[in-house]
């Protein structure tokens, strides 16, 4: 094959280039930079590096064959709404060596680290040649891979895992020819995160049958439940069979279609014949050859890196994926959170801290991500509920549904936003949004505000953008913020939508719903036993509210509830809480009444 051979006399040719050019950059005496691995943070070290030492050698080595891609933008190219492939490719190594002289070599493996020597050893996966590269400073940025679990059949045709352009091609080019061979298209979604979910979305809009798989109780782990619900029953609604807290016990051959196969779940329930089959079931760092070098990683293989994210080996660096960071709002706490955000700031820190001394601390990661899924977006940063009480930490959350902006203006959505925060300081922990429009705009605002060591009554205090069509004089930021405040500083107390039903049946308890009477004949009762006094009849009504019941008040999304709330308190009843996220939030998870 002359193509073959061309290449591989191309990528000796470049091999005897490199070897050449460190000879003479050495006899430089110049700093000698390698990095693994490009993408986000690798690429971002390379190219600030440039951008601060002119003369520095900067030697970049990736294992597969494209150096800096757009690994976000996946999904999209699949389903079509990225049609130009060439976009794919942000960097090319022809372009960072045209732009920043960067040697850039692509499809070479590292296969050993010698920090003592400090050295690498790497193949040229293409060619098959092995050599040694020193370096004064090595970059860590070796990401991570696809999770593969040990099921029976899961090496079989169809089924693929998203990591890079090639799996990219090989996934648009499997659905291009079963478009043509197969008329009723089946694809199958193991994982229900954020790519999981990005994927059901594209081969809907292909015009594929789709079912999602999801092991955990619900989709979207960085949201809570009631949350989640809310993705969850739209999926639904676009025909998306979703199935939760049940995973994949084996693959095996449709006796249809040898390339189909059929799958059976933990629980015994087989799908129907999957054409496709998406895992997306999470990721590892990819740290084999870190870890063997001797560089200290967690039991889970991320790499251990200290503030200026430099590992225990003396000169070496990591940054992204395959590092574990500082959890900035729990004291001594660290994870790992894969986004690309985080990759690309820590590179950039890296080089200032290699070139210019340690300069850089890196603060940590706050998590703050966002996924769309059909008509809707979710958005979330820092810790979540469930973290919250696995841990066994203080804390309260309100939810509040307000528009997107201003009601009279046409077109205002629902923003179903979540607030997780301290309820004595006020410190802020996190938060989660939910809606069609809006929602990355107000997690934004508050991640910000938590960079800052802002509190909840700083939120409500916010002076933000307001237009009516793009927002209210009382953004949901601040609504957020007004609602916690007044629990900090105890003009409210709530209980949680998931306490409703045993509070219902406990035989002391009074569920008061100050819902207009239109809207329980439309939407429905919250219980079979609550009572309905409407908001504005309430004060010439509390005779028939008893003073020895704890009486939990709601409404459609919380703010007449607080106001019956205030008027109760004010009028001699004790023991009285409002519905946390009143009826929007509850009825979300439990579309029923509660029976008597």
């Amino acid at each position: 094959n002359i193509k073959a051979l061309l290449v591989k006399l191309t990528d000796k040719a470049n091999t005897t280039k490199h070897k050449h050019q460190t000879t003479i950059l050495h006899n430089r005496n110049t700093m000698k930079i390698v990095i693994i691995g490009g993408v986000a943070g690798g690429a971002s070290a390379a190219a600030r590096a440039r951008r601060l030492d002119e003369t520095a050698e900067i030697v970049l080595l990736q294992s597969g064959p494209d150096v800096s891609y757009a690994s976000c933008g996946m999904p999209y190219y699949i389903g079509g709404e990225i049609a130009d492939r060439q976009q794919m490719a942000v960097q090319t190594p022809k372009s960072l060596h045209d732009r920043m002289e960067l040697d850039v070599r692509v499809n070479t493996k590292v296969q050993k680290i010698d920090t003592t020597a400090k050295k690498v050893s790497a193949r040229n996966e293409t060619t098959g040649e092995s050599y040694e590269e020193t370096y004064d400073h090595l970059v860590l940025a070796v990401g991570a891979a696809p999770f593969k679990p040990p099921i029976p059949g899961i090496d079989r045709p169809g089924l693929f895992s998203l990591r890079s352009l090639q799996d990219m091609d090989q996934i648009a080019s499997w659905l291009d020819k079963k478009a043509k061979d197969v008329k009723d298209l089946h694809c199958v979604v193991a994982g229900a995160g954020f790519v999981g979910l990005e994927m059901v979305e594209q081969l809907v809009q292909r015009g594929a049958k789709v079912t999602l798989v999801e092991m955990m109780p619900q989709i979207l782990g960085p949201l809570d439940e009631e949350m989640a619900i809310l993705l969850q029953n739209d999926l639904v609604e676009k025909g998306v069979t979703v199935i939760t807290g049940d995973g994949i016990s084996e693959f095996k051959e449709a006796p249809e279609d040898p390339e189909a196969s059929i799958l059976t779940l933990g629980s015994g329930r087989v799908l129907p014949s999957a054409h496709l089959t998406i895992l997306g079931l999470g990721v590892r760092p990819d740290t084999k050859v870190v870890k063997d070098a001797g560089i200290e990683c967690t039991p889970r293989g991320h790499i251990k890196v200290n503030e200026y994210l430099q590992t225990n080996a003396p000169n070496v660096w990591a940054v992204g994926d395959a590092v574990e960071v500082k959890n900035p709002l729990l004291q001594g706490e660290m994870w790992a959170v894969p986004l690309a955000g985080p990759a690309n700031r820590q590179g950039r820190m890296v080089a200032d801290n290699i070139i210019r001394g340690l300069i850089r601390k890196y603060k940590g990661t706050y998590g703050s991500s966002v996924v769309r899924s059909f008509d809707l977006y979710a958005a979330a940063v820092g810790m979540n509920e469930k973290t919250m009480i696995a841990k066994n930490l203080p804390y309260s959350c309100i939810h509040i549904h307000p528009g997107s902006h201003a009601g009279y203006y046409p077109g205002a959505k629902s923003v179903h936003l979540k607030l997780i925060f301290d309820p004595k300081s006020g410190d802020i922990y996190g938060a989660q949004a939910v809606g069609e429009d809006g929602v990355e705009k107000r997690i934004d605002v508050i991640a910000t505000a938590m960079q800052g060591h802002l509190k909840v009554e700083d939120l409500a205090d916010l002076e933000l953008c307001y237009a009516p069509p793009v927002g209210s004089a009382k953004d949901p930021v601040n609504m957020a913020g007004m609602s916690a405040q007044n629990i900090v500083e105890g003009l409210v107390s709530q209980v949680e939508w998931r306490d409703l039903e045993n509070l219902a049946h406990d035989g002391k308890t009074l569920i008061l719903d100050v819902r207009n009477q239109g809207e329980i004949s439309s939407s429905g009762k919250l219980a079979h036993d609550s009572v309905n006094i409407p908001l504005n009849d309430l004060r010439t009504r509390l005779d028939e509210v008893p003073k020895d019941k704890h009486i939990v008040v709601s409404c459609k999304s919380g703010q007449r509830a607080y106001y019956a709330y205030r008027i109760l308190k004010q009028h001699g009843f004790e023991n009285v809480d409002n519905l946390g996220g009143a009826y929007a939030t509850f009825h979300s998870i439990h579309p029923d009444e509660i029976n008597a």
